[in-house]
């Protein structure tokens, strides 16, 4: 047989229809589930689903489930999180966790369906400007009017999300290019798009600098993000390492916790309005801040003129576009924070004279002093089950358990972050730049099904969790025994506690006065219901719920009118939080001037 013929060979196996092109580009990237739910502009893709076992397809119950489901997939994972949608409204259900992966730099593929291409602007049946309306909240997207085209576009889709700056991306693609026939590219033999090449590797200059101003620091703090983890598993453990050589105390965003374990010595604590006391002082009082993986969010640095006034900035981040984006840094260093990060190490042991103990002594000093304001303390009660004491015993109870967490967003998610220890990185799964309610209980599913002998709890509110309620089917169909813990105050509790705070406890449409019977929800759905009011059972009902094979709703009551402090009132800086002990009515009114109720 002539090279020729084996061309020719080569060509004929590898003519593929559209759709078929769809299912092998998946699984040569490496795809074992996909989320999604079918609509006719991808049937041709459906009916390829159906005929092969390689990939499984979880079908959600609303578009917006999937793409949350795929966030937690991707994030408990690290891999790739994968959405199949249909045309129009499929695809615009989608709009809030692109979104929401974007903020929070999550790596995904949505597959969405289009209108026949003969068809692309005739205001068609389910037809939107696909391309269009995702631009704004995917790192790129594209429209294949070309079946040759498909396979290249795809490969090129998983690379893009999941390098640099992970994110997602919309692959949108007509239903006449799934039925039409072309040429299958293997990901090894696609032209990949120049343009877009991440710089991993930190300028050697800039690393050197910072470790030697590092190493003349006196108060030291190193502040970690989702970066951390998303870099990987070596990244969080090169930032161990870095915190044991230099004894430095280390804080990190809500994003991030997990990267450091929270029993580590060198823990502070979260940052931010709902964070630690003594992390937000060791931030405004340092000399020399080392910023990780973080964006310098408006939740963090609080008024910006009043931000860690006198340090010295270190910035280590994938993205340029971040750097001296929000905070002035004084050395940027552009690269993946685990590249980075081995370099720092290798440097800092190299150093001809290490840093003395003495150095840095008054520094500890004074962070124990903070430590010692107790700053997360409430008040105890034997009659109703305070939503921080309910916090406390779930991670105590699932101590040296495989636990993934994930939240909602409010109160609930503030105290997850507050009370329950993180010690690896990987298993706290939250909505932070968007604080989007519904994203925790489908996030759960998503880590449930890829970690299926794992504890997957969703901590939720009893407001948010019904916003993707309706995804207690799926888990049922798949046998996902995720568990909801609801800490349920009847309120939708942030919304509440900033009217009380700001707008005169004018209790504005934040109380639900229709909430349903959540141990009869759960049971309607194939679910097991449980409920708790007693801190002396709460135990008992917390392991009953952990050893239940099956999906749970525990729904939690709590005290109503618990807040959640301490609290940098928005407009504030770091050193002007408040703590529990001092968070009467009068010190709020005297703390919150109107710059900061604009800013809420």
């Amino acid at each position: 047989m002539t090279g020729t013929d084996n061309t020719a060979n080569e060509q004929i196996s590898t003519q593929m229809t559209g759709a078929e092109i769809v299912l092998k580009a998946l699984k040569d990237n490496g795809v074992e589930h996909i989320f999604g739910y079918p609509g006719g502009s991808v049937l041709p893709i459906y009916d390829e689903i159906f005929q092969q076992d390689d990939i499984q397809h979880i079908l959600v119950r609303h578009e917006q489930g999937a793409g949350h489901a795929a966030e937690g997939y991707a994030r408990s994972t690290g891999k790739v999180g994968v959405v199949l949608v249909t045309s129009g409204p499929g695809v615009t259900n989608t709009i809030t966790p692109l979104q929401d992966a974007l903020m929070d730099s999550i790596p995904m593929v949505c597959l969405s369906g289009q209108v026949p291409t003969t068809l692309i602007g005739s205001d068609a049946f389910q037809e939107c400007d696909t391309v269009g309306i995702t631009r704004p909240c995917t790192k790129h997207n594209w429209l294949v009017k070309d079946v040759n085209d498909l396979a290249r576009v795809i490969h090129e889709a998983f690379r893009i999300a999941q390098t640099g700056r992970p994110g997602p991306v919309v692959v949108d693609i007509p239903k006449d290019v799934q039925f039409a026939t072309g040429t299958y590219t293997p990901p090894e033999r696609h032209a990949i798009q120049r343009s877009y090449q991440p710089k991993l590797q930190g300028d050697a200059k800039a690393i050197e600098a910072a470790v030697q101003l590092m190493a003349s620091a006196r108060r030291p703090v190193i502040y970690s993000g989702g970066g951390v983890v998303n870099s990987g598993p070596e990244a969080s453990r090169l930032l161990r390492e870095l915190v044991q050589l230099t004894d430095f105390p280390i804080t990190s965003t809500l994003m991030g916790l997990g990267s450091y374990p929270a029993s580590g010595a060198n823990w502070l604590g979260m940052l931010g309005m709902h964070g630690s006391y003594e992390a937000n002082m060791a931030m405004h009082d340092c000399d020399v801040m080392v910023c990780i993986g973080a964006r310098f969010d408006d939740r963090i640095t609080g008024r910006l003129n009043a931000f860690s006034p006198n340090s010295k900035k270190i910035h280590i981040d994938i993205d340029p576009s971040s750097i001296n984006k929000t905070v002035r840094v004084d050395i940027p260093i552009t690269g993946d924070v685990g590249h980075v990060l081995e370099d720092m190490v290798r440097i800092w042991r190299a150093l001809p004279k290490k840093p003395q103990a003495e150095q840095t002594a008054d520094w500890k000093s004074s962070i124990a002093k903070w430590k010692a304001r107790n700053s997360f303390s409430y008040t105890p009660s034997k009659d109703v089950i305070m939503p921080q004491y309910a916090i406390e015993r779930l991670s105590a109870l699932t101590l040296g358990r495989d636990t993934y967490i994930t939240t909602e967003v409010g109160q609930h998610q503030m105290w997850a972050a507050q009370f329950f220890g993180f010690e690896q990185p990987n298993h706290w799964l939250t909505s932070g730049g968007l604080g989007t309610m519904g994203y925790g209980f489908p996030a759960a599913i998503g880590v449930q099904i890829a970690h299926p002998d794992a504890l997957v709890i969703d901590i939720a509110g009893d407001a948010s969790i019904q916003m993707c309620i309706q995804e207690m089917s799926c888990a049922v169909q798949y046998n996902a025994p995720v568990k909801i813990f609801i800490l349920n105050n009847q309120y939708m509790g942030m919304v509440r506690q900033w009217q009380q705070l700001l707008h005169g406890n004018r209790l504005s449409n934040s109380y639900t006065e229709a909430m349903p019977d959540f141990v009869k929800l759960a049971e309607a759905y194939g679910a097991v219901g449980m409920r708790c009011d007693k801190p002396d059972q709460l135990d008992d009902a917390i392991m009953e719920m952990i050893n239940v094979k099956r999906p749970v709703i525990f729904d939690c009551r709590v005290a109503n009118l618990a807040n959640c402090f301490p609290m940098i009132p928005s407009g504030k800086a770091h050193n002007e939080m408040l703590l529990p002990d001092e968070a009467t009515d009068d010190a709020v009114a005297t703390a919150i001037d109107a710059k900061g109720r604009q800013l809420v």
